[in-house]
């Protein structure tokens, strides 16, 4: 037997060779075990979990009779796992891009790609195990797209919030966005109760992503939102945003809002903008048009506000309806100083108080201010409502401006009865006048009457409730003669009468401040009223910005017809019975005919 001879270098390099392949694994059996056995376990951990958020159905939204405002759709987010595409599949592609309704280079690309560059290390290919192709598809349009049996096209179900009105009383209603978030509106106001409380199901699943039900650990299920019913009458919404369309093509304003609502209760009929938007593709409309004008707008109320100062000079008990005021005064003398009084649009002389009110006087308005005195006048301003939240709920809303009196000039005292020195929403006028059909007493406004369960049982009533007594009973109906004189063939509102009832109302014009003057050109014109007269069923306050007219937009131009044509389908619509009949049916047992004074 030979000796065998191994020459020392060649020995050391075959152990050195070996040395360095054991070291590398053991380095690298030390990296994986030690070093990245954190992030490892994570990616383990993570695979092998199978979390399943189980989605809660949000509830409804109907009207005071029922019907549907806002549900919640079953949809499906579909997508694809393009690794489990069988390649003999892509001739599927146009069908299933005709179906979804997808481009199909768009879906071609998601098919075929099939990795990615990862953010976790330097250069990193990642496996792409998900592509979204469309996420609001509806079950039906899944189904057929199932039978197409490609491999590894599959959906999620969720659930897609809708509205069948489009853009009926969008501004109240408000809209869910795609992240599932309550963004504005009675949407948001009610999120807690509406949105209910998803389930979730904790499971394991295996390599190829399926579930392991035999390792289920936990399933707990969801619980769906409850449901809600508004004041909101779809007939009356419907209505009003038909004359909103009509204001718009007719006038061309920068805005326009309009309000109807019940004066006994607070509860708000209908309540509408110009512009507005459709929730259902809230995100093609500019942020402008999502802006609740109604309650974040403000301007100058001007004329309508005279219904302050004049209720509180009868409250108060300062003057009389059938005192005389001379309005051809122009210099009145308070507290020793001389002010200017505002100007009329005509000279109208000596007017009684009643007269004063239905020719809306300046300058008798100013005297009125100037007999109640700064803290009085401002202390009314506020019993009213202004310079205060509403408390109307919905979000979004403006408080208004009305400055302390400690802040107040010297012309303040003679303006502020007109509608000047004051911002004020159309929602905060709208209650002021509400106040004056309620026997004097403020109510909050209200969009919401109920929160129900799916049995229809009542969960949460939301009932009237008053804020305060702003005039008595009495000073209230003297007020309310003075306005149904505004709304005859005398007044300003003439426009505004509806044949067969007494229509109480005051008209606003208000030139709009442009670089701190007031301009010629651009005008606010508005008018709220109530009707019957003699007992208030329905308040309506219509409010338009900047119309586009010859001369001067005043509001019994502008607004008034609006009135008049909202309140005469109301009245059919509600069953209001005219003057007449009304009155032969309140005789009492003794024949005499009960009056708005005596009735109380």
């Amino acid at each position: 037997m030979k000796n065998v001879f191994a020459s020392p270098f060649r020995f050391y390099v075959v152990v050195i060779v070996v040395c360095c392949v054991f070291f590398s694994f053991v380095g690298r059996l030390v990296y994986l075990q030690v070093l990245e056995r954190p992030n490892l376990l994570e990616i383990i951990q993570v695979n092998r979990e199978n979390f399943v958020q189980i989605q809660a159905k949000r509830g409804n939204l109907v009207d005071e009779k029922g019907n549907l405002l806002a549900t919640t759709k079953s949809v499906v987010e579909v997508g694809v796992d393009p690794h489990c595409v069988d390649p003999a599949q892509y001739n599927l592609i146009p069908q299933l891009s005709a179906l979804l309704n997808l481009d199909e280079a768009k879906v071609r690309l998601a098919f075929q790609t099939k990795t990615r560059t990862g953010d976790r290390y330097d250069n990193e290919v990642v496996r792409i195990r998900w592509t979204k192709l469309a996420d609001q598809v509806d079950e039906e349009t899944y189904q057929e797209a199932m039978k197409l049996k490609i491999s590894g096209l599959y959906g999620t179900l969720k659930h897609s919030r809708r509205y069948p009105g489009d853009r009926l009383a969008s501004h109240v209603l408000g809209f869910v966005n795609r992240e599932g978030t309550a963004t504005m509106g009675v949407e948001k106001q009610l999120d807690y109760y509406l949105k209910g409380q998803d389930g979730w199901r904790e499971s394991e699943k295996d390599g190829l992503r399926r579930e392991l039900a035999q390792y289920r650990l936990r399933e707990v299920p969801p619980t769906d939102g409850l449901n809600a019913q508004l004041s909101l009458n779809l007939i009356i919404q419907d209505v009003v945003e038909r004359e909103l369309d009509f204001i718009a093509e007719k006038f061309k304003p920068q805005s326009a809002s309009i309000i109807v609502s019940e004066p006994t209760t607070g509860y708000v009929l209908a309540l509408a903008n110009y512009p507005d938007f459709d929730p259902n593709t809230f995100n093609d409309f500019d942020l402008d048009a999502l802006r609740n004008r109604a309650l974040a707008d403000l301007y100058e109320p001007g004329s309508t506000f005279k219904i302050v100062a004049a209720g509180a000079a009868l409250n108060e008990g300062i003057v009389a309806m059938s005192e005389v005021i001379d309005c051809s005064q122009t210099i009145a003398i308070h507290r020793g100083r001389k002010l200017p009084l505002p100007v009329d649009h005509h000279p109208l002389g000596k007017l009684t108080l009643r007269e004063v009110v239905s020719k809306s006087s300046n300058r008798g308005a100013a005297q009125l201010g100037l007999r109640l005195g700064e803290d009085r006048l401002h202390s009314y301003c506020q019993a009213f409502g202004f310079g205060q939240s509403s408390g109307f709920g919905i979000g979004g809303e403006n408080k208004g401006i009305l400055h302390a009196v400690k802040n107040w000039d010297s012309y303040t005292i003679t303006r502020l009865p007109i509608g000047h020195a004051v911002s004020a929403t159309p929602m905060q006028v709208h209650c002021a006048m509400g106040a004056v059909a309620n026997e004097g007493v403020l109510m909050k406004p209200q969009v919401v009457r109920r929160i129900y369960d799916q049995e229809g049982k009542t969960v949460v009533p939301f009932r009237p409730v008053s804020r305060r007594r702003v005039l008595s009973r009495k000073a209230a109906a003297k007020l309310t003669v003075a306005l149904t004189d505004v709304v005859s063939a005398e007044g300003t509102a003439r426009r505004a009468i509806v044949p067969g009832f007494n229509v109480a109302g005051k008209t606003g014009t208000t030139k709009k401040l442009v670089d701190g003057q007031y301009s010629n050109q651009k005008h606010v014109a508005s008018f709220s009223g109530f009707l019957p007269a003699e007992s208030p069923r329905i308040v309506i306050t219509v409010v338009v910005d900047e119309p586009i007219v010859k001369g001067v937009g005043y509001g019994g131009i502008v607004a008034a017809p609006s009135f008049q044509t909202i309140a005469e389908e109301l009245v059919a619509y509600l069953g209001i019975e005219p003057k007449e009949t009304a009155n032969a049916s309140s005789n009492n047992r003794s024949g005499k005919i009960l009056t708005m004074t005596n009735s109380q």
